[in-house]
């Protein structure tokens, strides 16, 4: 199995990992360590998928009902919906060993945590999401658990989704950002000559933003590309018909 471990100066006790595609049992579109079981995979070659991509780390992450929204789920709202799916876009933790997962084909998955290592978090960010305030309710979320902890005491990884060559959107999208409250950065959107109302969309710039916006300075990752990253990276804007890959966080004992 393939697996990435992101390069940024979380403390020792935090571990990381991302999934690629490779390395698991899925059949083609799936090829072949697809994680995600709603994208018309073979339930069992999924869970195989799974058992792979989680033998070592402490536990079964906390898979998420991810639905393109601001959702959090925090230590508090899991233990009032037990034995229920978590619908959130994002959670956070400070139990060590409880794993934090996101799965991505092009959205931005985004790991959290704080300078000592005692709150993490995972947001899943695709444009929507991140236009809506996922990361800043995520950080709001971290924050509440963690002590004394600031915005400034967080550090956050950017990882594979959508690059800023690729991400082609309308104007309904730049809108949308111009429109939410927050400041847009310079070059977050590009004009694409000869196709009216056509922009490429930096998503990792979009996200420094908003993170910067928050307070935090400690930001790393964001230089990947999904699409063009074929060999590495499910992408849904590339194939249509694909799996799933995930990124993981969790704080040792």
């Amino acid at each position: 199995m393939s697996l990435l471990e992101p390069q940024w100066p979380a403390p020792k006790s935090v571990r990381t990992l991302v999934s690629t595609r490779s390395g698991g049992v899925s059949q083609a579109p799936y090829d072949s360590l697809n994680l995600g079981d709603h994208v018309g995979d073979r339930t069992g070659d999924v869970l195989a998928n799974r058992v792979i991509f989680t033998k070592e780390m402490p536990g079964e992450p906390l898979w998420l009902k991810q639905i393109h929204r601001t959702t959090v789920s925090t230590p508090q709202t899991r233990h009032l919906n037990q034995g229920m799916p978590i619908e959130a876009d994002a959670s956070v933790t400070n139990t060590p060993e409880e794993v934090l997962v996101i799965m991505t084909a092009d959205c931005l998955p985004v790991l959290f945590t704080n300078s000592n290592g005692t709150a993490i978090g995972a947001a899943h960010a695709g444009w929507r999401g991140l236009c809506a305030g996922i990361l800043e309710n995520t950080i709001a979320e971290m924050l509440k658990i963690a002590g004394d902890s600031t915005a400034a005491d967080l550090m956050a990884w950017l990882g594979p989704a959508i690059g800023p060559q690729s991400f082609e959107v309308g104007e309904d999208v730049v809108k949308s950002f111009q429109d939410s409250g927050f400041p847009v950065p310079t070059n977050a959107f590009k004009a694409i000559p000869n196709k009216s109302g056509k922009y490429l969309a930096d998503i990792y710039l979009l996200a420094r933003g908003r993170l910067e916006a928050c307070g935090m300075r400690m930001i790393f990752g964001g230089e990947y590309c999904t699409v063009r990253d074929q060999q590495h990276f499910f992408s849904y804007r590339r194939d249509g018909e694909t799996g799933r890959f995930a990124s993981a966080i969790w704080i040792e004992k």
